[in-house]
């Protein structure tokens, strides 16, 4: 197990880093004040009726970068400092959460397929570490003279939830990706960001992908870890 725990320190560590990077990008770009004056919620609200979207809300949500958009009611929530602030870092989270909106409308696929991942994903990743530490157990348990390799049943089926959470993570990232471009284009094209404030909105977001491609990246390299329990533990 020393393995996987280096693997999850590393994540963490890696994590840790990115996590800071980005709030300390938002504290900075947040003193980057919009000339044209218009807060985070304006700014949607903009990006909605440009887009031809009128069926989508936009609320305010408490907390610090628990900004996201719900496919399910059709809103666009914001976090406090996101909703009132009228400044580059809230522009570009504003931006960002709309693009989402706007796969909604016109069907992106991988946004579909993320959304149809869901329900599975919930199921796995609430069971998926009983299940891989009863794996374990149980193949440690049942080696014998006849079964050296032990029972991996269980195991593989953890390592199953475990590759469904995986493909989630990458899945996940053409879909953040694309809202970020669709942001960053619209912010652009129609000027509702000077070419400076849009050199924070574009750091700001990609900060803010980094931190999906750290967390897809240490979930595959756990599902290696257990893969290659498995693996062992089948091998004659």
């Amino acid at each position: 197990m020393t393995v996987y725990y280096i693997i999850i320190g590393v994540s963490m560590l890696v994590s840790w880093w990115v996590s800071s990077r980005l709030k300390s990008k938002f504290e900075y770009y947040s003193n980057v004040h919009l000339r044209n004056g218009l807060s985070g919620k304006e700014v949607a609200e903009k990006m909605l009726r440009d887009n031809g979207i009128n069926d989508v809300q936009v609320i305010s949500v408490p907390g610090q970068l628990t900004d996201h958009y719900n496919p399910a009611d059709k809103t666009v929530n914001l976090s406090e400092g996101v909703y009132m602030q009228r400044n580059a870092a809230a522009a570009a989270v504003a931006a960002h959460e709309c693009g989402h909106a706007v796969q909604h409308a016109v069907g992106y696929s991988m946004l579909n397929l993320r959304s149809k991942l869901v329900p599975i994903v919930n199921i796995s990743s609430n069971l998926m570490q009983f299940v891989l530490i009863a794996g374990i157990a149980i193949m440690a348990a049942s080696r014998s003279i006849e079964n050296p390799n032990g029972n991996t049943t269980v195991l593989a089926i953890g390592v199953a939830m475990f590759a469904v959470t995986t493909l989630f993570a990458f899945v996940t990232l053409p879909v953040e990706y694309d809202a970020s471009n669709r942001a960053m284009k619209w912010l652009k094209d129609t000027g509702t960001v000077t070419q400076e404030e849009f050199v924070g909105v574009q750091d700001s977001l990609k900060w803010a992908a980094r931190t999906y491609v750290v967390a897809a990246l240490g979930s595959l390299a756990q599902l290696l870890y257990w893969g290659s329990l498995l693996l062992g533990g089948r091998r004659d």
